[in-house]
């Protein structure tokens, strides 16, 4: 499987209407969607279709023909994103109406096609599978697990405090919670608590 980590764009234009497709990573697919109705208030349509994988290592797929006639727009957006083995990613295509009616046919092929456009000129990048995992840890020992996990780029976790400490929930890859569990296991008679392991730990 493949995904991104950053946006492409890319413009087409059919029988005067205007294609606007935007491929982006899932991580900013509602801050764009936003973004895009707000920079394009005069556009018709503004497509879409995403593909995700859930903390089940699941594919969860999702789309929207935003008023065009239904399974002409999303559908072939959706499609275009399989044959590319995407995940993790969605697509936006923002329509311009250029006055000609394109049929059903033609919508198909039109945002099929500006979706492909796009995965074109976007650099794909193996997808690393990361699941989620949950521990806890008291306020002696948050400078200790903040340095480690800053040392190793894994900076993209959340925490929830209470009056002791603080629960924490990361995602890793298979090799980043080898190098975690090998660091934090040593801590558990200082108060680390493991509360949820990543699901590829629970097959081994």
């Amino acid at each position: 499987m493949n995904t991104i980590n950053e946006i492409f764009s890319t413009q087409i234009e059919i029988k005067k209407s205007s294609f606007l497709a935007f491929l982006v990573p899932i991580d900013k697919f509602s801050t764009t969607h936003e973004m895009l109705k707000q920079n394009h208030p005069k556009a018709v349509h503004i497509v879409w279709a995403k593909r995700e994988i859930n903390k089940y290592n699941q594919i969860v797929e999702n789309q929207s023909d935003d008023g065009e006639p239904k399974g002409t727009s999303g559908p072939p957006s959706l499609n275009a994103l399989r044959g590319a083995n995407l995940v993790d990613c969605g697509v936006l295509i923002v329509r311009y109406f250029g006055g000609i009616k394109l049929g059903t046919g033609g919508l198909v092929r039109a945002y099929g096609g500006a979706t492909n456009e796009v995965i074109k000129i976007a650099k794909l990048i193996k997808f690393d599978q990361k699941s989620e995992c949950v521990f806890y840890t008291p306020f002696s020992l948050m400078s200790r697990f903040e340095h480690f996990l800053n040392s190793e780029n894994l900076s993209d976790f959340s925490r929830e405090f209470d009056e002791n400490g603080a629960r924490w929930i990361i995602k890793f890859k298979q090799d980043e919670y080898e190098k975690f569990h090998s660091f934090s296991h040593t801590f558990e008679i200082s108060g680390f608590i493991l509360l949820a392991i990543p699901l590829f730990a629970k097959n081994n």
